[in-house]
């Protein structure tokens, strides 16, 4: 009750430190004043008139620690009533019907002496005995009064919507199930394990082995197959038992398949492709000149598909699913329904190769290098998607393949040429013909535009219209944006790619044993650039590109000359000397003054001559030259006497040049004679 209790609930519940009568309780709640206790007492509205409610905390400590005994029990037992109640009805859901069954009867004679017994009760117990009410109910069942007492004495401690599944038998009233008899631990684990491998050995074989071992090892007890055999089925879960026998694949199919819908799509939004191996002998003109004399071969039709309406937009008949078939076919697509965005395929050989998806994030195959081409798809900003390997659901052109593979493989118009899906599905004419490969191309195409035609299709975007239908209407909603390809653009998927470096000294390309050159390359001398050619016309032009994409120019192959060809080599000089020519004429342009006008130029513009720096002179003077040296600074008069001195004596003018008044050398006395007059 939360702690709220009614005087009536307290007497009831004979609390210790509580008064023993009803008068006492009442009389203790006046005087305590129990009504006037705001937030401890309660008005609640009852069929009657309103009763008063009471906080357990107006209690003495005795008696609230015995309510919280008996709440914890009460809640204990509800507890345990709810699961019992849980047990008896996930019991009865997992019973067999025929069990069920039994239940129902026997709730029903259980019902049946309840409603009697209380008829009797209420016309008077002294009238009709206890056992005359209920026999003839009990024999109309065919049940004995021993049988009843029994059944009645468990529905004692179980509430009346509980009968029902109270009453269904117990397997053991059944016999002993037979999973539950015992079995030697380690002779049923050799058994589980035998019986749970790869090889899907029979479970008869696995128990005859268990038993050898039971002989040898000395294990008991070993129950028979059968009980065996259902024990397993009981216990190992059927999940585990198709996981460990028939493997991963197996067992992810018992998850269901993810549904998608298309019809937030449009047309020529997202795209998926791949191939399919026709089941025809086919005359193949690749193998015509054989030495076996063997002519015929398995073609593979590869295609593309539009994923909003289920239409095959292009396809191509190939040796194998190769680069340049794989090109091929999205060139088809582009040029007769435009640029998709996206495009699903697996992730083989001839789709994740770098020509069609190279510079994708989620390319798992070749190696990535620094300067790798750009793929075709990244080209044309056709975002790939590689899809789950082996895995059938991620690709809806394969459910397309299926019912071509019909319609193809199996016209009467091959007959005779069918291979059959298997080895063991040949055909009695197996073998009697092979298709040419142009009636097989014109069938083709005649089969797969009667596809997309076909009325009545039932995907959630046909609606009971053609695939073609389909995809016509979507393409001429407003909503509908699909990108169309320039002329220029047609290079990308007409030509094939590859990056390579040009030669460091005039810029030419090496390619197949061939040499492409233009002079718009010497200006990319020692780059990598991409080179987009034909590769069955390599002796054509091949267009090049710089590291970002943008055109650079055509370049053509260089012809090669023979040894002693003289014509050749001389157009060839003719050819040099001509671009020396036009180079000089392009320098004459850009170089348009010469050295001596550059040095009247830069003369012109020479600052003024500074002033001179004078020196600062040094002399020594000697007084006695065995005695004295020393040395003193000369001022510019002083240095232009002594120069004038000195070109006297050098001339031999024997004249003296005195040195300038005031200024004779220390040490001189005045009537000695100086050096010179000496």
């Amino acid at each position: 009750m939360d702690g709220w209790y009614t005087l009536d609930a307290l007497f009831d519940l004979r609390l210790p430190g509580m008064p023993t009568s009803m008068s006492s309780l009442k009389r203790l709640a006046n005087e305590r004043n129990w009504r006037l206790r705001e937030g401890q007492s309660r008005q609640v509205p009852t069929s009657t008139k309103p009763a008063w409610q009471y906080h357990v905390s107006l209690l003495p400590s005795l008696a609230q620690a015995k309510l919280a005994q008996i709440e914890q029990r009460d809640a204990s037992l509800a507890e345990t009533r709810e699961k019992r109640r849980a047990l008896y009805w996930k019991g009865f859901q997992a019973m067999t019907d025929e069990h069920r069954q039994v239940a129902h009867r026997r709730h029903a004679m259980i019902i049946s002496v309840e409603d009697a017994l209380a008829k009797r009760s209420a016309l008077g117990s002294s009238l009709v005995s206890m056992v005359d009410t209920i026999t003839p109910i009990l024999r109309k069942f065919g049940v004995s009064n021993s049988t009843y007492y029994e059944l009645r004495k468990k529905l004692n401690s179980v509430s009346r919507e509980d009968w029902l599944p109270a009453l269904a038998p117990a397997y053991a009233e059944d016999g002993v199930v037979p999973s539950t008899l015992p079995c030697h631990e380690v002779a049923w684990s050799a058994l589980k394990s035998d019986y749970l491998r790869s090889d899907k050995p029979s479970f008869s074989s696995c128990y005859r082995r268990m038993k050898e071992g039971a002989k040898k090892h000395g294990w008991a007890p070993i129950p028979e197959e059968r009980t065996l055999r259902r024990r397993m089925e009981a216990e190992v879960p059927r999940a585990v038992q198709i996981l460990t026998r028939e493997g991963r694949k197996r067992a992810e199919q018992l998850y269901p398949s993810q549904i998608r819908t298309k019809t937030h799509l449009h047309a020529m939004e997202i795209t998926n492709t791949d191939g399919h191996k026709l089941d025809l002998f086919v005359k193949v003109p690749w193998k015509s000149a054989e030495p076996t004399g063997k002519v015929t071969d398995r073609v593979i039709l590869l295609g593309i598909q539009d994923i909003y309406s289920g239409k095959i937009l292009s396809w191509r008949l190939c040796e194998a699913e190769t680069w340049d078939v794989v090109r091929a076919c999205i060139g088809d697509m582009v040029e007769d329904h435009g640029i998709p965005d996206h495009l699903y395929m697996d992730n083989g050989r001839a789709f994740a190769s770098k020509l069609i998806s190279g510079g994708a994030a989620t390319r798992n195959r070749f190696k990535k290098v620094e300067h790798e081409v750009a793929g075709l798809l990244k080209t044309l900003d056709i975002e790939p998607h590689f899809t789950k390997p082996y895995s059938g659901q991620s690709k809806p052109i394969e459910r397309a393949w299926k019912d071509l593979a019909e319609e193809i493989s199996k016209h009467p118009a091959m007959s005779s040429a069918y291979t059959g899906n298997k080895p063991e599905n040949k055909p009695e004419n197996y073998g009697k013909w092979a298709v040419p490969l142009d009636v097989l191309e014109r069938h083709v195409a005649d089969r797969i535009a009667e596809h997309n035609a076909r009325t009545g299709r039932r995907s959630e975007t046909a609606k009971g219209r053609s695939f073609d239908e389909t995809f016509a209407e979507s393409m001429r909603h407003p909503a509908t944006i699909v990108r169309r390809a320039t002329e220029a653009q047609r290079s990308l998927w007409l030509l094939a790619a590859k990056v390579l470096k040009t030669r460091a000294r005039n810029g030419e390309i090496h390619f197949q044993k061939n040499v492409y050159w233009a002079p718009e390359l010497n200006e990319w001398m020692g780059q990598h650039l991409t080179v987009r050619f034909d590769p069955d016309k390599l002796h054509e032009p091949v267009k090049v590109y710089d590291p970002e994409g943008r055109f650079i120019c055509d370049a053509p192959c260089t012809e090669k000359a023979g040894y002693n060809e003289q014509g050749k080599a001389a157009r060839h000089e003719r050819s040099r000397r001509a671009l020396v020519k036009l180079n000089a004429a392009k320098a004459k342009i850009h170089r348009q003054m010469s050295a001596a006008q550059l040095g009247e130029l830069y003369a012109a513009e020479a600052p003024a001559k500074p002033e001179p720096i004078r020196p600062t002179i040094t002399r020594i003077v000697t007084g006695n030259l065995a005695v004295e040296h020393r040395a003193e600074e000369w001022s510019q008069d002083e240095y232009e006497a002594g120069i004038a001195r000195g070109l006297s004596l050098i001339s031999g003018d024997s004249s003296i040049i005195p040195f300038p008044k005031g200024d004779r050398p220390a040490g001189s006395a005045s009537g000695r004679k100086s050096r010179a007059e000496k």
